[in-house]
């Protein structure tokens, strides 16, 4: 996020190699930053409950707008006595639906796609390749999945671009987008604005 802000190389961060010029920036990003109403928890493994219980006391005390969930599939579901997997993702879809109505808050839960994607020739993603569940996409308002094809067949002709394929959306249209993709900064932005 301080990267993306900041638009200074994620890889120079990590690895201790940034310039002078990209000190200003980053300081400038942090400082903006940390005085934004973010709450970041990266408990392992957290449950729907405990997820549930958090988001709650959130809300109540700092009114937050917006809830975003990196991914599904790192949750646990309320029980330990499930069959499978699938049920347990399913489980923890309709409860994250559930908590966004309960709030009045949009969820938005990143979930990994199945292995189905990579044995396309296109590599072009569809909502059955959601993974564990086909739940999620039944419960999901909105699906957005991202393509890169230079990750696949690398070119200059689709080098930094991605689409954002809207695959569901319960109160609109579906299509796609394409959007700039800059690596460095781990950031999506405006085609337009790159070209």
């Amino acid at each position: 996020m301080l990267c993306s802000h900041a638009r200074v190389d994620a890889h120079k961060v990590r690895t201790g190699y940034l310039a002078t010029s990209d000190w200003p920036r980053l300081t400038a990003a942090a400082g903006k930053l940390s005085e934004a109403p973010i709450f970041i928890d990266d408990t392992p493994a957290i449950s729907v409950m405990e997820l549930r219980a958090r988001a709650r006391r959130l809300k109540s005390h700092h009114d937050i707008k917006l809830i975003i969930l990196d991914y599904m599939q790192l949750m646990r579901g309320s029980s330990m006595n499930m069959e499978s997997r699938q049920q347990e993702i399913s489980e923890i879809s309709r409860s994250l639906k559930a908590l966004a109505r309960e709030l009045n808050v949009p969820v938005i839960a990143i979930s990994q796609l199945s292995r189905a994607v990579e044995s396309r020739t296109d590599h072009r993603p569809q909502l059955s390749d959601l993974r564990e569940s086909g739940a999620i996409e039944q419960d999901a308002d909105v699906v957005v999945l991202i393509l890169r094809e230079e990750y696949y067949n690398p070119s200059p002709d689709n080098q930094g671009i991605a689409e954002a394929i809207i695959a569901k959306q319960r109160n609109g249209p579906v299509g796609s987008l394409k959007l700039a993709f800059i690596k460095e900064y781990t950031r999506f932005d405006n085609l337009s604005r790159i070209e």
